[in-house]
């Protein structure tokens, strides 16, 4: 197995008004996520958020301790969440436990639990992992988290183009977790619109991870400051990372499903600054 990883410095929201394209794209989009047989990693500034991929073919890959953590085991100061986002189920160890996981469910894995392995249930026929993780100042139980067990919401209309039901997972509504809350969107088939009214959340940094988008289509996504938005265009199975000074909102040329994983000072879902649709700049 290999391990790849890239480390992410946080900007200044006055400095990346000037940023290119290109400069938007290398600092906050993440691609290339799932490699056959292989760990990949962005550690990003952002409230030390790691945003990664697993996707375990022929072998069983071990979450490592990159070396910007200064740990031995990878969540020996971290906790974890993690989503299978493709058609084969997968069986991950954490801790001595072992949980198998189907296509959009998610697993919750506490601080100290060494020695996180991730496998194929079928050999030949790679599971596609993504996951987030965030520090932890104590130890929570792992859990496996399906839709049935989360708090969904719908939401939006199909006449606004936004009908959407979303499905907090690995929030303290569902379970205890130190700062790490994720969750799966799904919009409806005829909807592009997500997080709409856009908002900002300066206690919380936030990653979007874009799936279930057609190889042929793209999604928008939409950052910056409020009055100083920026775009950068988006393909399946791709990832971006999100400062808490920036909306994160998009729209697509399909409908989409979207996993959201956020970490900061709390844990208060509905703790956001809301930013009027007539204000965007």
């Amino acid at each position: 197995m290999k391990t790849y990883y890239e480390v992410r410095y946080a900007a200044s929201p006055e400095d990346a008004r000037s940023y290119d394209t290109e400069r938007l794209r290398r600092d906050f989009l993440v691609e290339n996520i799932f490699r056959e047989d292989a760990v990949t990693m962005v550690y990003s500034m952002y409230d030390r958020m790691i945003v990664g991929g697993a996707m375990p073919k022929d072998e069983e890959l071990l979450l490592e301790a990159i070396d910007p953590l200064k740990a031995v085991h990878f969540t020996d100061r971290r906790e974890l969440g993690i989503y299978n986002v493709g058609s084969v189920p997968a069986v991950i160890t954490a801790g001595g436990e072992t949980f198998e996981l189907g296509y959009k469910e998610a697993l919750y894995i506490g601080r100290g639990s060494r020695d996180v392995k991730m496998a194929s249930k079928e050999k030949g026929k790679p599971a596609l992992l993504y996951f987030n993780s965030t520090p932890a100042h104590t130890a929570y139980p792992s859990r496996k988290v399906t839709k049935a067990d989360a708090v969904s919401v719908h939401m939006g209309s199909l006449e606004m183009s936004n009908e959407r039901t979303i499905n907090k997972m690995l929030v303290n509504q569902v379970l205890p977790t130190c700062q790490l809350q994720m969750g799966m969107t799904e919009l409806a088939p005829g909807s592009v619109w997500n997080t709409m009214p856009a908002h900002t959340h300066t206690r919380r940094m936030e990653a979007y991870f874009y799936f279930e988008l057609p190889g042929d289509q793209a999604v928008c996504h939409l950052m910056g400051e409020p009055q100083q938005t920026r775009h950068i265009w988006m393909h399946n199975n791709e990832a971006v990372i999100s400062p808490e000074w920036s909306i994160h909102s998009a729209a697509a040329t399909h409908n989409y499903t979207f996993i959201w994983g956020m970490g900061g000072e709390n844990l208060d879902y509905g703790d956001q600054d809301v930013c009027q649709i007539t204000d965007l700049r």
